[in-house]
């Protein structure tokens, strides 16, 4: 599929491949492409704060594979350790509600 110039309905491609929207694994892809969403914004931005995995760890009380871990999408951090990475990489988290 990849590499023959052939523009494709993106929804159609998950659609064969993991099924319909809301179906068991839909949803179990969809989690898994957020959590390495989010460990790839964590990562660039402890690169951005000049911070090793092994400093962010030791700021946190975690080890470095935790970090690891989290960077690569394999666990989600429980909201509490989420705000502490923020918190510890120097950002915050602004929640707004969206028009609609």
């Amino acid at each position: 599929m990849a590499g023959d110039n052939i523009i494709r309905d993106y929804d159609a491609v998950l659609d064969a491949e993991y099924g319909a929207p809301g179906t068991p694994e839909r949803e179990a892809f969809r989690a898994e492409a957020e959590a390495f969403y989010a460990g790839q914004i964590l990562k660039n931005s402890r690169k951005e704060a000049r911070m090793t995995q092994g400093e962010l760890a030791a700021k946190l009380n975690v080890t470095k594979s935790y970090i690891s871990r989290i960077e690569n999408g394999l666990i989600t951090p429980s909201v509490t350790t989420f705000y502490r990475i923020i918190d510890a990489l120097g950002m915050r988290v602004e929640i707004v509600k969206t028009v609609g």
